[in-house]
């Protein structure tokens, strides 16, 4: 008999806020998380986009000294999400250290404000330059620095995946998170992903042509999933962690069940390592619908990817018009935040827990004409 697996605590740090509060508020009121980008060495009249979704609000940290030293600003977010959900979610120390917790965590690059450091003393003439290379920066920069640094700081000793896959690395962290738990493997799973503040993520997308740039005097009005005057994506930056647990457990413990993990797909369309495929893109869909054991039109809610590319939302769009038809409701949510990297699947994940609590859809912000390319009668 297979097992069920709920998710019984989360926590966020996006653009639009830290905690439920504050990021419903956002969502109801439609106030955008885009501001103009900080000012970056790697800016100086190379990159064109001048916007980003920023955590521009303080954050306190009280973790130990043993614990900073190896953290970089990814992974303070990851720790701190982590930190947050196993202190509500009511486990032990024991249970937590016992080997049936599980970590799924990652990010896009590990921490590139690190590297970047590093790369510029490898660079460097000076000798004095090359000494500041830290013994700890490998571990600050390393691409699983979020679990190692999550599972050394609650003493976690059971199954670690760090999956590093850009836009999908959270979300594959959930759903390999449930896959451990529903096959036995684990009896719970701290999963999500996070990413920092990084420029670098922007200078990559500018030059494929794939930023928003025409807002840059006017961030909030970007990014603009399936409107006809979307020209681009804009990174974020943010994190997000859900515990899965095994429901007969959870409900032995008195957890509080957010909601049930009922299916996961994760699949590969064999081709072109930038352009989205909507054969691939429907596939994986119809996989995950078969997983849960559900038809497409028992579904009312979708949370599209919808970065606000030209392409890439026409191509989604008709995805999910082959997958589920008219019926369900769709969302873009980076409309508020922008694309959050390596923590978007856990951060939008967490929001639609949010929205099913309260009772709510939110429309898709910026989005005042349909492109009649991504029309669907859904989209709102």
């Amino acid at each position: 008999m297979e097992r069920r697996v709920v998710i019984t605590e989360c926590s966020a740090i996006t653009p639009i806020g830290h905690g439920k509060d504050e990021i419903v508020r956002h969502l109801i009121e439609g106030i955008s998380g885009v501001k103009k980008i900080r000012e970056d060495d790697l800016l100086s009249g190379f990159i064109d986009c001048g916007v980003f979704g920023t955590v521009d609000y303080p954050l306190e940290y009280d973790f130990k000294r043993q614990h900073r030293k190896t953290m970089g600003p990814v992974s303070y977010y990851a720790c701190q999400v982590a930190k947050e959900v196993l202190e509500n979610s009511g486990l032990n120390h024991d249970f937590i250290t016992s080997g049936r917790l599980g970590v799924a965590f990652g990010s896009t690059h590990g921490s590139p404000s690190v590297q970047r450091g590093i790369y510029k003393s490898f660079f460097s003439k000076s000798r004095s330059s090359f000494a500041k290379i830290g013994a700890v920066d490998y571990l600050k920069s390393m691409v699983h620095t979020t679990a190692a640094n999550i599972t050394k700081m609650f003493g976690i000793t059971g199954r670690v995946i760090s999956s590093s896959t850009a836009c999908t690395t959270s979300s594959q962290s959930i759903g390999f998170g449930y896959e451990m738990v529903k096959y036995g493997m684990q009896d719970a799973m701290l999963c999500g992903g996070a990413d920092e503040y990084d420029t670098t993520t922007v200078a990559v997308f500018d030059n494929l042509l794939a930023c928003s740039t025409e807002f840059n005097d006017t961030p909030h009005l970007t990014p603009r999933p399936f409107d006809e005057q979307r020209d681009g994506l804009v990174v974020g930056e943010g994190a997000g962690a859900v515990l899965l647990e095994e429901y007969e457990f959870a409900k032995k413990r008195g957890a509080n069940i957010l909601g049930e993990v009922i299916g996961f797909s994760c699949n590969n369309n064999g081709g072109d390592l930038i352009l989205p495929n909507i054969d691939g893109i429907t596939e994986t869909i119809r996989l995950g619908l078969k997983d849960a054991g559900i038809s497409a039109d028992s579904v009312d809610f979708v949370s599209a990817h919808a970065t606000a590319t030209k392409m890439g939302d026409v191509i989604e769009a008709h995805a999910i018009g082959r997958a589920y038809g008219d019926f369900p409701v769709v969302t873009g949510l980076k409309s508020y935040m922008g694309h959050t990297m390596g923590s978007c699947g856990a951060i939008e994940t967490i929001i639609s827990l949010y929205m099913m609590e309260k009772g709510f859809i939110p429309q898709t912000l910026n989005l005042d004409k349909v492109d009649e390319r991504c029309a669907m009668k859904g989209v709102q």
